[in-house]
Order: structure tokens, then C-alpha cells, then sequence
């Protein structure tokens, strides 16, 4: 697989779109190749939401919508950072970010979710790298890039010790990584049926790693608070913050995963942020 170095846009490339760039695998581990299969249908819904959030002068996270003025965790991000998205979907992070005159690269193995995103950069006059490819095999040298993000992207549908070994090699030296994914708290209150979470214990805290829904072919990747920390250090990475994230009053969800009662008592998602070691 060819390696790409990051590319400064050009005056002359400010809002025109930049063609896809093709970099996904021929081979691929059968949940990537389940998981795109879902992505490339459930893309087709997401054009008229993903307009409003790109239209949208604050960027909020997760499902709860917070806003970035709130959380402060792109405050210290400087001009000219190199950041990518992995896992971007309709890339409204890489977006916002691009207005900020960072220089994002949006990653994803959805192709039509990519199509949206060409869609978007031409009607909104923005212009970054969007790349088809597996967040755990990104095309790019290693250590190109001062942030790595995701949200619900890599973080939700990737081996957790396949994509932040990938997050690692990416970095500089001291580079962040910012991650959001669905609370462990929410994930055992959970019902196997994967219906919205209860006030009971649903499933073993020690029992997941990989989930899988009835009548779904996806595959999703949860770990344990001990195993996420784990994973960051093992891949080289020296953690900085987790954020439970409780519920706004008066919030209302993206996606149904719990009541907004249920999300203002525990925590629904978490944002974690580390770093990587400079060694």
C-alpha cells in the first residue's frame, strides 16, 4: 500500500472539492468488511442531517450535541495543525475544523459517506483530503499529523489495538488523541436486544469486547475503563482526561440509545483524551 505525506491546499484548491483518494484494501477483516457493508446503506439517510450539522457555526459532540464552546477540547489546537478524523462519516468535525484554517484529512470506509462529504466541501466552499479507506491501514507515513480524532468512528467500529497502534504511528511525537464512544455504564445497562439502556444491570461488565446485536450484522467494540487505559498504554499513549458525559437539561439525543432521564443519572458517553509519549 502507497503512503501519502500530508498536502498543504493551495489558494487555487479553496473551495473546490478534492477528489476521493482510493486506499481501501482489497483484503480486510471480515467485521470492517460487515461494518461497511451497514455504513454504505445507512449513508443514505444522513445527507439532510449532515447539511444542517455542516451549516452549523458551533461543533457539537456526540450524541448529546455539546458544544465545543463548552467543552474546550479543540481550544488549544493552533493554525495550521495537521489533524485527521478517522472514521469521519459526513466529516462535520474535519469541516468545522477546516474553518478554524486547520488542515484536516477525513477518513472513512464508506464510500457513499465520502460522496456526501464531496457534496458538502463544494456546496459550503471548503476543500480538504477525504480518503476511502480502513482506519486501522490509513495511507498516510507515520507521524504526519498533531491530532487524531474520532467519534463513534474508528473508536465504535475498529479492534481498539488495531486503530489506536494506528493512532500512534500517525502522531508526532507529543501528538493528542481525542476519542468519543459509548459510555461502559450505558453499554451494561444495556438489554441484549440492544433496545434503550434500563436502570438494571443488562450484561456482565467482563463479558464484552466485541457485541453484536440480534438481527444486526455489525460489530461493535466496548472495553472496560481498566482495558481502555490498558490499550492506550500499551500503544504508547499517556492518558490526559475522561469525560463521563452527563446530559444536558432539556437535551435531546441524535440517536436513542438511553432517556434523557437515564442519561442525566449515569453516564451515556465518554470522551477520552491522551497523548502521545515523545520517545
Amino acid at each position: 500500500m502507497s503512503r501519502l505525506s500530508v498536502k498543504r491546499t493551495t489558494q487555487a484548491e479553496v473551495g473546490a472539492s478534492v477528489p476521493i483518494q482510493e486506499a481501501l484494501p482489497p483484503e480486510a477483516n471480515d467485521y470492517i468488511r460487515r461494518n461497511r457493508a451497514a455504513w454504505e446503506q445507512w449513508a443514505l439517510n444522513s445527507r439532510a442531517s449532515a447539511r444542517a450539522i455542516w451549516r452549523d457555526e458551533e461543533l457539537r459532540w456526540g450524541i448529546w450535541g455539546i458544544g465545543e464552546s463548552e467543552l474546550g477540547l479543540l481550544r488549544d489546537v493552533e493554525v495550521g495543525a495537521d489533524i485527521i478524523e478517522l472514521g469521519c462519516g459526513t466529516a462535520a468535525i474535519s469541516a468545522w475544523l477546516a474553518r478554524q484554517g486547520v488542515r484536516p484529512v477525513a477518513v472513512d470506509f464508506s464510500r457513499r459517506q465520502l460522496e456526501t462529504v464531496e457534496r458538502l466541501q463544494l456546496e459550503f466552499s471548503l476543500s480538504f483530503p477525504v480518503i476511502h479507506a480502513d482506519a486501522e491501514q490509513v495511507p498516510y507515513d507515520e507521524a504526519n499529523f498533531d491530532l487524531v480524532v474520532s467519534e463513534y468512528g474508528a473508536s465504535l467500529w475498529c479492534d481498539p489495538h488495531r486503530w489506536l497502534a494506528e493512532a500512534q504511528r500517525l502522531l508526532r511525537p507529543e501528538g493528542r488523541l481525542i476519542f468519543v464512544t459509548s459510555a461502559a455504564m450505558l453499554i451494561t445497562c444495556t438489554p441484549t436486544d440492544g433496545s434503550k439502556a434500563g436502570e438494571k444491570l443488562a450484561r456482565d461488565y467482563f463479558s464484552r469486547y466485541v457485541l453484536e446485536f440480534p438481527g444486526e450484522d455489525t460489530v461493535e467494540f466496548h472495553l472496560t475503563h481498566g482495558d481502555w487505559v490498558r490499550a492506550l498504554r500499551d500503544n504508547g499513549f499517556f492518558l490526559e482526561n475522561l469525560i463521563e458525559v452527563q446530559a444536558p437539561a432539556g437535551g435531546e439525543p441524535r440517536l436513542e440509545f438511553a432517556s434523557l432521564e437515564w442519561a442525566r443519572r449515569w453516564p451515556s458517553e465518554e470522551i477520552w483524551v491522551a497523548r502521545k509519549l515523545a520517545f
